[in-house]
């Protein structure tokens, strides 16, 4: 093999890895926010179930309505039903697991981004490059060890962020925006 095809294959391979890293990312942050929501629809129901209840309850007692009774058990069930869903789900838990993750993938996402970025400035040897990626490997292992599996909807909801809302990318104006004027493009390009 050629020394000058070496650095394309690496490259190539650490691309791909990037690529991979940037889709987790992004699915694990998807996921936190579903179950973040989920969970907070599901303590509304509570409050408002609850309340219902209660109401009821009261309804029943001194106004001797049997059906409010009867309303008010079902209600009663289905709030304990609920309540048992969130002590044996720990949803918020589970969320700040998938956030967790989040923060850890991105800071292998941009180390990623940094290695690319030493390989195409021609800053780093063939020899650095390769440890520099085993050691990232067993860093992205260990994270990927202790993170939680990832639901359909979050993957689905990270294509759509990554693909057409182009969540990672930013135009030059939109950096340019948020820069100081000496680091701008469009102020020192001309």
């Amino acid at each position: 093999m050629e020394k000058n095809s070496l650095p394309n294959v690496l490259e190539e391979q650490l691309r791909e890895c990037f690529g991979r890293v940037a889709w987790s990312h992004k699915t694990h942050e998807k996921c936190s926010d579903l179950l973040n929501t989920r969970l907070n629809r599901i303590k509304l129901w509570q409050i408002i179930i609850s309340a219902i209840t209660t109401t009821g309850i009261i309804a029943a007692v001194f106004g001797q309505s049997k059906e409010i009774g009867i309303l008010s058990a079902v209600l009663s069930f289905v709030l304990t039903v609920l309540n048992t869903y969130v002590k044996q789900y720990d949803l918020g838990g589970l969320a700040q697991k998938h956030a967790d993750a989040a923060v850890d993938l991105w800071n292998m996402r941009e180390s990623y981004l940094s290695l690319l970025t030493d390989i195409r400035s021609g800053c780093v040897e063939n020899d650095e490059i390769r440890k520099h990626r085993d050691n990232l490997q067993e860093k992205l292992l260990e994270i990927y060890k202790g993170s939680p599996r990832t639901i359909a909807k979050a993957y689905k909801n990270a294509t759509k962020a990554l693909k057409k809302l182009e969540e990672l990318t930013f135009s030059d104006a939109e950096i340019d925006a948020i820069l100081p004027i000496a680091l701008r493009k469009a102020e020192n390009s001309g």
